[in-house]
């Protein structure tokens, strides 16, 4: 079995999140997206609320035969990635400044953890400008985001605001 971590903070969980999830499922059987739960960050969303907002999405996605779940997690990657016996992380590129960063943290994480590999996928051209922290900002500010995550995160973001 091919199974694959695909980690993020997914705070929101955007369509650029759901393509590289989409294109992951064609190379691996299994994907767990993996909600990290960094209490030092500052998020929109709990990681249960999270790991919820994906659930929901999920069925949208044409995974082919490959399985697809939502965890979260905390600590490091690869410890995490070593007890569900994951053999390799996705992370999605979407400019060489991702690329310059990606690539430090997956050398890293080789030294921890030899045994895993690291597989980068570039966006789509479609979402290659799309951040979590771009949409939460342009939906503060009362911007468009249609197109830039799901009706059903959309919904959940403006159900937050309004408390």
């Amino acid at each position: 079995m091919r199974r694959a971590i695909y980690p993020g903070s997914f705070d929101p969980l955007t369509n650029g999140h759901l393509d590289i999830i989409e294109r992951a499922s064609k190379l691996f059987d299994e994907i767990i997206v993996a909600v990290s739960d960094n209490p030092d960050k500052s998020v929109m969303f709990a990681p249960e609320e999270r790991c919820a907002m994906i659930t929901d999405v999920l069925p949208t996605i044409n995974s082919d035969n490959c399985t697809i779940s939502v965890d979260s997690f905390q600590g490091l990657l690869v410890e995490y990635a070593t007890v569900k016996e994951a053999k390799a992380i996705v992370r999605g590129i979407r400019a060489i400044s991702d690329y310059e960063y990606e690539l430090q943290m997956a050398l890293m994480n080789r030294r921890l953890a030899p045994h895993l590999e690291t597989v980068f996928l570039m966006s789509a051209e479609d979402y290659s400008y799309v951040s979590s922290r771009l949409v939460k900002q342009i939906f503060a500010l009362g911007g468009k985001i249609d197109g830039l995550v799901s009706p059903s995160v959309e919904e959940r973001m403006r159900r937050k605001l309004e408390k």
